[in-house]
């Protein structure tokens, strides 16, 4: 077994490789770019080199530094993770002729299966189903308008060396074909150093579903059942489960079954996925191989009791798989949430900046609930504006896939951020949707139920009742706190009154509240001035803590606030809204003051989040329609189009391609 491994990445995927490999008595190195300087995993490593400057072009894309970081530490092996060089052929090539270990699959495999082109030539040849689609090269958007109508619409518009959702565009017309295939081919470009991008038939409404497949150096692959990876937002995963609630077991072994063919005919030897789109009749096509480690392996850990990173290890070491097919057992259910630092309220674009607080629930397994959190950043750190604007990846897992998805709703409800915008709120809400719960998915789920993109929720019913409770509970507890500062009236005991006007933002719930023994009791009030039967919060919260955690009539509730003037912001179940509580008299007064609203930017393109302008698509003086392109703006290795939102004339232009520009800065303007 290795003694030192070399973690060739960053962020999330690298504080998970240190981890298995702390557990295996293996020590680790981390390389880090100067961005990264104080992040997690160089912290968590046992050695780390500096190797470059923040853009990955420069630091974690360059081959030479990596293997000058092995040689310069004496690592024996190197874990890519996912992203970067994890499937590049050149990379474990590198590392062979410098006589150190590539813990992946060998260069033949990625040759043939990391090449989204190759491997579906592969599949074809081994008589695996495939996609309709056009694996040739493709000259230029004329050309792939060409293609796409013979092919028929939607199409999608793919990276050949792609993943991650980058270089990725479906298009349903020949305009967005033309659009598309330029912006997926300098998505490309930029993330993966190679622009070429195929064509095939997008299946109206797929699900994705992907086999988890486990090779040795000895001839053995088995597959590990298989991941549901539907829930995406613009070609990008946000949530994964295992098993998938579509298959059967036959289905399940007919999948497992052709994916470990295609693993044997390229002689693979490492973890890896191959993934199908899938339709509603259980009917599947080969879409891609990813020759390493996916994002979301943890719910088949959790289904399975298989650590893949030790796996990976151990089969790069020489070892022989220790686990046959027969052995392989699927048990219960794991939900993953992604956790992005990106506004769902503003069409989900990335948001930088440090981590002000940053307060996830705690990792734990009991009555058979796990919650597990992978993270690569920690309280104080920065979200950066090169790399993925991952904050961690939230599982658990349950008996039931109810059961772990009850237990991912309150994880999330648990999870405080504060410093920058994050994608919490949306995962929330997305975890109560009755289409999510009956697993009633496909690809477009997100396109369909949230056609206008994620707004702010109104608190209604239940959740706007437990809302008003705890706020009003909070409210008790700071009275509480102020009457028990020394000298107050004199030592005298005042008498609270028990009503209260709870403001939802401008919903006005009233409702009694009093301290009963350890608990609050809270009744509310009809609109005929009648109480309810009393509802009792019992908590350990304080002021300062970011979460409220309790319990309402023995059912366990989590609530995050946040203080703010004359008040407290609370967030439930992807509600998140300003609460009052007023005393009788102060309701009267506030019920009296008029309703600010937010001022209009005017005839303005303002940069929607920090990011480099890729192009201006228009001049001053032109007249453009609603709809058309004024701008494309790349942050995060995602290009970004802004669009006209109505029709007018740009009356002047204030930034230009190249310029690196804040969050609300001025583009342009309309006459």
């Amino acid at each position: 077994m290795f003694k030192k491994i070399l973690i060739a990445n960053r962020g999330e995927i690298a504080c998970r490789v240190i981890k298995t490999a702390r557990r295996m008595g293996i020590q680790t190195v981390a390389v880090y770019s100067e961005a990264d300087r104080d992040a997690l995993h160089v912290e968590m490593a046992d050695e780390a080199v500096l190797i470059g400057p923040p853009a990955a072009a420069e630091s974690y894309l360059v081959i030479e530094k990596i293997v000058e970081a092995c040689r310069k530490t004496g690592a024996e092996a190197v874990h890519p993770g996912y992203g970067f060089l994890s499937e590049r052929e050149a990379f474990p090539r590198a590392l062979e002729a410098a006589g150190i270990v590539f813990i992946g699959p060998n260069p033949g495999a990625i040759a043939a299966m990391g090449d989204k082109i190759e491997s579906k030539k592969a599949a074809a040849k081994a008589k695996v189903s495939t996609v309709p689609g056009y694996l040739g090269v493709i000259e230029d958007d004329k050309h792939a308008v060409r293609i796409a109508d013979e092919i028929g619409y939607p199409v999608m518009i793919k990276a050949s060396a792609g993943g991650g959702g980058k270089g990725m565009r479906i298009a349903h017309s020949k305009a967005e074909v033309a659009e598309g295939f330029n912006l997926a081919k300098a998505e490309a470009k930029a993330s993966f150093g190679d622009d070429r991008v195929f064509v095939e038939k997008f299946i109206v409404d797929p699900r994705h579903i992907e086999i988890q497949v486990l090779g040795d150096k000895h001839g053995n692959v088995i597959y590990l059942g298989e991941r549901e990876c539907s829930i995406q937002r613009r070609n990008q995963k946000v949530i994964e489960e295992a098993p998938s609630p579509l298959l059967d077991e036959a289905t399940r072994r007919k999948m497992g079954e052709q994916a470990v063919a295609l693993a044997k005919a390229v002689n693979y030897d490492s973890a890896g996925t191959v993934e199908f789109v899938a339709g509603q009749d259980k009917s599947f096509y080969f879409l891609e191989m990813n020759t390493r480690l996916q994002v979301e392996h943890p719910v088949t850990e959790l289904v399975t009791g298989t650590d893949l990173v030790e796996q990976m290890i151990r089969v790069a070491a020489g070892e022989k798989l220790a686990i046959a097919q027969k052995d392989v057992t699927l048990t219960g259910w794991a939900v993953e949430s992604r956790l992005y630092a990106e506004d769902p309220f503003r069409n989900f674009l990335p948001s930088i900046g440090r981590l002000v607080k940053y307060r996830p629930p705690a990792e734990a397994s009991h009555d058979g609930i796990t919650i597990r959190n992978d993270t690569g950043v920690q309280e104080g750190g920065e979200i950066s504006i090169h790399y993925d604007p991952m904050i961690a990846k939230l599982v658990t897992h349950a008996p039931s896939r109810a059961a772990a998805i009850e237990a991912q709703a309150t994880a999330l409800d648990s999870f405080y951020v504060d410093g920058i915008r994050h994608n919490i709120p949306f995962l929330s809400a997305l975890m109560h949707h009755p289409r999510w719960r009956e697993g009633r998915l496909s690809t477009g789920f997100i396109a369909e139920e949230f056609p206008k993109g994620f707004a702010v929720r109104v608190p209604e019913g239940e959740v706007a009742r437990r809302i008003a409770a705890v706020g009003a509970a909070i409210d008790h507890v700071l009275g509480e706190r102020k009457r028990q500062i020394s000298g107050q009236l004199g030592g005298r005991v005042v008498q609270r009154e028990r009503r209260r006007a709870v403001w939802l933002d401008r919903q006005e719930i009233l409702l009694d509240i009093a301290r009963e023994g350890d608990a609050i009791a809270i009744r509310f009030v009809d609109a005929e001035g009648k109480t309810g039967n009393a509802h009792l919060l019992q908590s350990a919260w304080k002021p300062g803590d970011p979460v409220w955690q309790g319990t309402i009539d023995g059912q366990f509730v989590a609530v995050q606030a946040r203080p703010i003037p004359n008040g407290i912001r609370l967030a439930h179940q992807g509600v998140e809204v300003p609460v009052y509580v007023w005393t009788e008299a102060e309701a009267t007064s506030a019920r009296l003051m008029p309703v600010t609203t937010a001022s209009d930017s005017g005839k303005k393109l303002l940069c929607p989040m920090p990011g480099l302008v890729v192009s201006i698509a228009v001049s001053e003086g032109q007249e453009v329609k609603a709809g058309e392109t004024l701008a494309v703006v790349e942050a995060m290795k995602m290009q970004n189009v802004l669009r006209a939102e109505q029709d007018g004339t740009v009356k002047k232009i204030h930034a230009s391609a190249g310029a690196t520009l804040a969050v609300d800065a001025l583009i342009l303007e309309f006459s």
